[in-house]
């Protein structure tokens, strides 16, 4: 989908568009018990489906003998029908792995789950372009893990006023990286940005809301449902942030322009 934005540069501004990645809640069924949620792109879901199913153990395509896409208002349910009755021994195989699971007789209650309504951040901070970009710039001298690997996510906290960050934190996972950024923080990011290095899923929003983080500023893209999630969270999602430029997505009566 194209996304509405303003573009920040150093010495401009201006509206426009951009493609964002579709993003949904991804539901695995088999014999109308739901073994786990994805979050994922909604293309190729057959292939996902065989393949999910494949490398987690539970079947190989010759062993699922029915497949049904089934669309619900808050995902897809990915419903399948196993060879021999195999659907009873995976009552105990269910897990978590990208979204919450339930146990109802189909995928609705899980989807229902995966997006649950998200918190909505109340704050009144305005941020100038300059500190977005100072902010940035600093982030990577405290990137000591990443400096020595090159392969993990950085997630920040810059309180406004202030000229360094008050912690980062590093992962392998962006979704771990903010986890242990919320640890550090308490639980509040208020008064401050969070500065990330990935892109912006719904997760990072859903995380960041739970932090009550007004600001997330993110070097990478955000998908579609983090967009609608912002906007319900009312926080404003700066993405494809770089030295010259980032693009406001959501809120963006907080940045000073």
């Amino acid at each position: 989908m194209k996304a509405p934005r303003l573009v920040v540069g150093r010495d401009a501004i201006a509206n426009g568009a951009r493609v964002v990645p579709e993003e949904t809640a991804i539901a695995f069924t088999y014999g109308r018990q739901t073994y786990a949620v994805m979050m994922a792109t909604p293309r190729d879901l057959e292939d996902f489906a065989y393949g999910f199913s494949l490398t987690e153990g539970i079947a190989r395509p010759d062993e699922i003998s029915e497949l049904e896409i089934v669309e619900h208002p808050k995902g897809i349910e990915l419903r399948m029908t196993l060879c021999d009755g195999r659907d009873v021994a995976l009552e105990g195989r269910r897990r978590k792995l990208a979204g919450p699971v339930g146990c109802g007789l189909c995928g609705v209650e899980s989807l229902e789950a995966a997006i649950a309504p998200v918190r909505h951040v109340t704050s009144d901070i305005r941020v100038d372009r300059e500190t977005i970009f100072t902010a940035l710039s600093c982030l990577s001298a405290h990137q000591t893990l990443n400096a020595e690997t090159r392969a993990v996510h950085g997630a920040g906290f810059w309180p406004l006023g202030a000229n360094d960050y008050k912690c980062v934190r590093e992962d392998v996972g962006r979704h771990n990286a903010l986890d242990k950024l919320c640890g550090a923080l308490a639980g509040d990011a208020s008064g401050g940005l969070i500065v990330l290095t990935s892109r912006v899923s719904i997760e990072m929003v859903q995380k960041s809301a739970a932090m009550n983080g007004a600001v997330v500023v993110a070097m990478s893209a955000p998908t579609a449902l983090a967009l609608q999630t912002a906007n319900a969270a009312g926080i404003t999602l700066i993405a494809v942030a770089r030295d010259d430029s980032f693009e406001v997505f959501t809120g963006t009566e907080r940045v000073l322009t």
